[in-house]
């Protein structure tokens, strides 16, 4: 079975423990780095990341982009939300398709 985490502030993750998602909380962007390097290491197929520290990690999230596993699923947190998680949604949806289906943005 596949294991699933959630990367964020506290704030915006905790609630997905409920549901079973192993949550993984950095509220210290100085961190960010290295504990989202060890989740990758991991056993995760999925690791969901809020937007906020998704932007931080543009350039390690990149290194996975042509990688099957993990996928790395940005998600709107509690704050700083800048829209990247619907961006990259897009870019899978027409890299998958052939085209952009979603006409409204």
């Amino acid at each position: 079975m596949v294991k699933i985490a959630f990367f964020g502030d506290r704030e915006s993750i905790k609630g997905f423990a409920a549901v079973g998602i192993n949550i993984c909380p950095c509220d210290d962007l100085s961190q960010a780095k290295t504990q989202f390097k060890k989740l990758c290491s991991g056993d995760y197929g999925i690791i969901y990341i809020t937007e906020e520290l998704a932007a931080e990690l543009s350039q390690e999230i990149a290194e996975f982009d042509e990688k099957f596993l993990p996928a790395i699923i940005p998600l709107p947190g509690v704050k700083n939300n800048n829209g990247i998680g619907e961006d990259r949604l897009r870019a899978s949806v027409e890299k998958a398709v052939g085209s952009d289906i979603i006409f409204n943005k």
